[in-house]
């Protein structure tokens, strides 16, 4: 077991929270991936975006519908600074992630967090649990309440 996957489980744990991961068939690097993995609708997937903030140097966290895109101008006005690219050395210094498997919780370093009202439509969201080979099912007001993400129109 990664050890991605480990701190996901143990974060899981430490939250209170009963999840189950599971392991898919298929990687599931793209948001339709996961949904056919999960035979769900594509916006019940949690995509993990993550974006530099370019006056922090912080990761910021959008986690967002799988068929939406975040808007660059909307996000950066939430996030109060500019946004970038965070590249996979970021991502991974700040999350403890790889790109593809960052999950909304379990990171390194407390992260800022907001997510699309998109996915508070739904009873059961699926999530990254640290690999592009699993994830977790949770619903959407558990996972605001364990990451204090704010909920907010950031999309495109």
């Amino acid at each position: 077991m990664s050890k991605s996957l480990k701190r996901v489980k143990r974060t899981a744990e430490e939250l209170g929270l009963t999840i189950d991961v599971v392991e898919t068939t298929i990687d599931t690097h793209t948001a339709e991936q996961a949904a056919q993995s999960q035979n769900c609708h594509v916006d019940q997937i949690a995509k993990s975006i993550i974006f530099r903030g370019e006056t922090s140097g912080t990761a910021i966290l959008f986690l967002t519908a799988g068929g939406n895109r975040v808007d660059g101008d909307k996000a950066s006005a939430l996030a109060n600074e500019p946004l970038g690219k965070a590249d996979a050395a970021l991502i991974r210094a700040q999350t403890g992630f790889a790109i593809g498997g960052v999950s909304p919780i379990g990171h390194l370093n407390p992260i800022k967090t907001f997510i699309d009202p998109r996915l508070m439509e739904f009873d059961e969201l699926w999530a990254a649990a640290g690999t592009p080979r699993h994830v977790f099912a949770i619903s959407p007001q558990v996972l605001v309440d364990v990451t204090g993400a704010v909920v907010a129109d950031f999309t495109a």
